[in-house]
């Protein structure tokens, strides 16, 4: 695995290299990981994308030789990620019904605690093209802890602002990746802003470390470094890394950091993140996120 390359104070560090190799030049201990590992869905079908028939074929990378193998592919990299994820951190991982299974079930063989399964329901998705299903609009996220018997962090208070006062439920109704988030190009599974942010505001705290695994365009650094935490990505894919690199660049472009804030979806209006972000700091939590004194400041987001 090598640097691809070097920021101040690891802000977004980008490394070259297989998920399912050596971590052994990784140092570092993460608070909070992200993976979206290929689905493994490049069978030669085809999808509709923008009104447009085009095949579902993403790369070699998302090709499968069957149940055993990735059986081993997901073994591999998960017990990679757990060794650098620090005892109280968690992990979130993407899927559909092609992979996730089998990734549940790793999860319990490797002695995580399993604490949700989001199910991500996709405002916009793209019609069934063979109409002999139903048509596909979600996708599932686990979200777990490596540990079954230390605390994890969870901003509950925050969560249960931005659901108008409610506790959050599981299911999310979020859209796809929007036009303004692919001005640099795309992945061919880039996840939207939207998404990543809400992950990240309710696992981690300002400064923390944040791992991708298949880090792919970056939305998990971009949305880490937008929300001012720290983030590596390893991806296998030179392409992937430029991508990553270019959308980082942008969001140093001035104004472009506010506007991004103003866009993401999920909140009740356009300055709630900017005004939550701008107390975040402020805020004490103990070690599983309970807010400390009290939740009258978030009156003020």
């Amino acid at each position: 695995m090598k640097k691809y390359n070097n920021t101040k104070d690891g802000v977004f560090d980008l490394r070259l290299g297989d998920s399912t190799k050596s971590f052994k030049r990784i140092t570092e201990k993460y608070n909070m990981v992200f993976a979206d590992p290929p689905y493994f869905l490049s069978s030669g079908g085809q999808t509709i994308q923008s009104g447009k028939i085009v095949s579902v074929n993403k790369g070699e990378w998302d090709k499968t030789n069957g149940p055993d193998f990735m059986h081993k592919f997901n073994l591999k990299w998960l017990t990679n990620v757990r060794d650098v994820m620090e005892d109280n951190g968690t992990i979130w991982i993407s899927g559909t019904m092609h992979n996730i299974f089998n990734i549940a079930k790793l999860l319990n063989e490797l002695e995580f605690k399993v604490l949700n399964v989001i199910t991500w329901q996709k405002t916009n998705p793209p019609p069934n093209f063979a109409c002999r299903s139903f048509t596909h609009s979600t996708e599932v996220i686990i979200w777990a802890r490596k540990e079954m018997k230390v605390a994890h962090f969870y901003n509950y208070a925050l969560m249960k602002k931005l659901n108008g006062n409610k506790q959050m439920k599981d299911v999310w109704a979020m859209p796809a990746i929007a036009r303004w988030e692919k001005t640099n190009g795309k992945h061919p599974t880039q996840k939207p802003l939207s998404v990543l942010t809400r992950i990240i505001l309710a696992s981690t705290k300002p400064g923390n470390k944040i791992l991708d695994p298949f880090t792919g365009g970056s939305t998990t650094g971009i949305a880490a470094n937008l929300l001012g935490r720290k983030f590596t990505g390893i991806d296998s894919n030179l392409e992937f890394l430029k991508l990553s690199e270019m959308r980082a660049k942008e969001i140093e472009t001035p104004g472009v950091k506010e506007e991004f804030l103003k866009k993401i979806n999920g909140f009740e209006h356009k300055e709630q993140l900017t005004n939550y972000l701008n107390i975040e700091s402020q805020l004490e939590f103990n070690n599983t996120g309970k807010l400390i004194g009290g939740t009258e400041i978030l009156s003020e987001v």
